[in-house]
């Protein structure tokens, strides 16, 4: 997925700031894409130079003024085209299992610590997709059709089936490892 897309997808809810569009990231696909400020608004400005969405400077009393983006129906266009293409498998590099390929060179002890530390992060990263119903709910009125929010809820039953499955795969190693399974070295 690319950022352009993706704030084309948000944009095509509704005109929003470059501000607007990084607490919706941090609040609604976090889970599975990030995105910086600066990002952000360098991703906004290319946007504009291809003719996908459009500029429009608010003027503010109390502050200064915003810059609001609106997408284009040129926007809309490749939005459309993207979703419309097959779905990109993922990426079947994962750096864990490097570590773990080369782990046979550490002791037993420092393989279950390898490990344990592991499982505590994918803990604790279930407890965050636990709290992001709460958190995309305010976003819920950007939706024109209860279909919208099937489908980012399918994002989250994604990451949290994936991390299940990762949690479940490091406690099966964290119980061979501790009823000595593990050959010698």
């Amino acid at each position: 997925m690319s950022l352009e897309h993706a704030i084309l997808g948000f944009l095509n809810y509704k005109p929003l700031s470059g501000y607007d569009l990084k607490k919706i990231f941090d609040t609604s696909v976090q889970h599975f894409w990030s995105a910086d400020q600066s990002q952000i608004y360098r991703t906004l400005t290319r946007l504009t130079e291809r003719g996908w969405a459009e500029m429009e400077i608010v003027e503010q009393s109390d502050r200064p003024d915003r810059k609001v983006y609106h997408i284009t129906e040129a926007g809309r266009v490749e939005l459309h085209q993207w979703l419309l293409a097959p779905i990109p498998l993922p990426s079947s590099r994962t750096a864990v299992l490097i570590q773990v390929f080369f782990a046979g060179q550490l002791a037993d002890e420092e393989i279950l610590a390898m490990f344990e530390r592991a499982a505590d992060q994918v803990r604790a990263g279930l407890a965050q997709y636990e709290q992001i119903p709460q958190q995309i709910e305010e976003y819920r009125a950007y939706m024109e059709s209860p279909r919208e929010f099937f489908c980012w809820m399918l994002t989250l039953e994604a990451g949290f089936k994936s991390a299940q499955a990762n949690l479940d795969w490091l406690e099966d190693v964290i119980r061979r490892i501790k009823n000595g399974e593990m050959p010698a070295g």
